[in-house]
């Protein structure tokens, strides 16, 4: 991760991610990474890979919905 996403991920996405229930997100996650494998890290590379999606998907939505008007 970039230095920019590792401080977004410790003061932004950790904190959202512990005020909701941990048992939503942890038993899928557990099921699919090997026991091997620590859990806070899986967590750490899904939740920032799933914000960097969301802003290019909204990014791109924002870019098409400007093109059609």
């Amino acid at each position: 991760m970039t230095d920019f996403m590792t401080w977004l991920y410790f003061f932004y996405i950790q904190p959202t991610l512990e005020t909701t229930c941990r048992k939503e997100y942890e038993e899928p996650l557990a099921r699919l990474v090997p026991q091997e494998m620590d859990l806070e890290c899986v967590i750490e590379c899904c939740a920032s890979g799933g914000f960097r999606l969301g802003l290019r998907t909204g990014m791109a939505l924002s870019h098409l919905l400007s093109e059609e008007e």
